[in-house]
């Protein structure tokens, strides 16, 4: 199909231009006595994986939920979003309405929280170091 070639692993942009990802997957759906409609374009991890093999898909989702951002889900998109599929794929969503960028949220979230404990122990080190040269040079 056409849709596949143009849309699948391109690039998806926001109605800002923001960069969500590439398109991961595509959903149809089928209706009786109806040809096939396109419904969805999926962005996630678990989409990738399950391309691979459906069993890597499901172990990568089990793994999204227990130690990532909690959902097992891929972010769906619906395909009537779909502004413009070019080189890249724009969308009339911004991406904070989506689900697509929980994967870098969650994990910009755990550096910060990295980052602020790391400062606080570097700082209580500091002020043990600053003590004990203070005692060293009092003694003297």
């Amino acid at each position: 199909m056409d849709v596949i070639r143009r849309v699948l692993d391109k690039q998806l942009l926001d109605r800002a231009g923001r960069k969500m990802g590439r398109v991961d997957g595509i959903v149809m759906e089928l209706r009786e006595g109806k040809p096939p409609r396109l419904a969805h374009l999926e962005v996630g991890v678990e989409t990738i994986a399950a391309r691979v093999h459906p069993r890597i898909g499901k172990w990568v989702a089990a793994l999204a939920v227990r130690y990532g951002p909690g959902q097992a889900e891929p972010s769906r998109i619906e395909f009537q979003k779909i502004t413009n599929a070019g080189a890249t794929v724009q969308i009339d969503l911004d991406a904070d309405e989506t689900q697509a960028l929980a994967w870098e949220n969650w994990l910009r979230e755990k550096i910060a929280e990295y980052e602020s404990r790391l400062r606080e122990a570097t700082s209580s080190r500091l002020k043990e170091l600053r003590k004990i040269i203070d005692l060293f040079f009092r003694s003297k």
